[in-house]
C-alpha cells in the first residue's frame, strides 16, 4: 500500500508540510509506504479545457512542460493521496487549484481513474478561510468518486510563521488521528 502527499504550499518546510508529515508518519507506523511531492512554488499551468485528454485517453494532459503528468501517474498508482494547502484568501493556492483542475480532468477523461482511492485534505491556516479551502479539496475527492476518511476535527492546523503549527496541539492530534483513520480505511479496503 502507498500514499502520495502533494504539498501545495510554496513555503518548503512550512506549516503545510509539517502537518502533512504528521499524517504520513502515522501511515508509515502502519507499514504504508509514503512519498511527499512539492507542487507549491512550481510552474504549473492551469487547465486550458482543450479536451485533448478526452480524445487521447492516455492518462496524460496535453500540456507537457510541467510536472502534472508525473503527478497523474503517481496518483493512478497510489492507493491514497493527501493534498495539503495553506489558505490564500479563503481558498487553496493557485498551484493546488491548477493541479486539481488538470489531474481531475484527465481522471474524468480516462474512466474515472481515481475512483475508490482514499483521499484526505490537510489545511494550514493563519486565522480564517480554512473551511472553504478544506471544502475545495474535498469537492475534488467527492467529484472523483474517492473515499474520504475523517478525523476528530476538521483537518487543519493553525499557525502563521514556519513551525507555528507545532504549537497547535489540537491540530497535531487531528493530523495523527487522520493518519490512523486513513491507514485503517486503506487496510479495510484491501488496497
Amino acid at each position: 500500500m502507498n500514499v502520495i502527499a502533494f504539498n501545495g504550499s510554496p513555503r518548503k518546510g512550512g506549516n503545510t508540510e509539517i502537518l502533512l508529515n504528521y499524517v504520513l508518519n502515522e501511515l508509515k507506523n502502519e507499514g504504508i509506504e509514503t512519498e511527499l511531492i512539492q507542487i507549491g512554488g512550481k510552474p504549473i499551468h492551469g487547465c486550458t479545457a482543450c479536451h485533448t485528454c478526452f480524445q487521447n485517453k492516455n492518462r496524460r494532459c496535453v500540456i507537457e512542460n510541467d510536472m502534472i503528468n508525473d503527478c497523474i501517474a503517481k496518483i493512478a498508482d497510489a492507493d491514497g493521496i493527501l493534498l495539503g494547502s495553506p489558505v490564500y484568501f479563503a481558498d487553496i493556492t493557485p498551484e493546488m487549484k491548477a493541479f486539481l483542475d488538470r489531474v481531475g480532468f484527465v481522471s474524468v477523461a480516462n474512466n474515472d481513474l481515481y475512483k475508490r482511492k482514499v483521499g484526505a485534505a490537510v489545511i494550514a491556516v493563519r486565522r480564517g478561510g480554512a473551511m472553504h479551502a478544506f471544502d475545495s479539496i474535498n469537492h475534488f475527492f467527492l467529484h472523483r468518486q474517492m473515499i474520504v476518511p475523517g478525523s476528530c476535527y476538521w483537518n487543519m492546523g493553525i499557525g502563521q510563521e514556519k513551525g507555528d503549527v507545532e504549537k497547535d496541539e489540537e491540530g497535531i492530534r487531528t493530523m495523527k488521528i487522520l493518519g490512523q483513520n486513513m491507514a485503517w480505511l486503506l487496510k479495510k479496503l484491501g488496497n
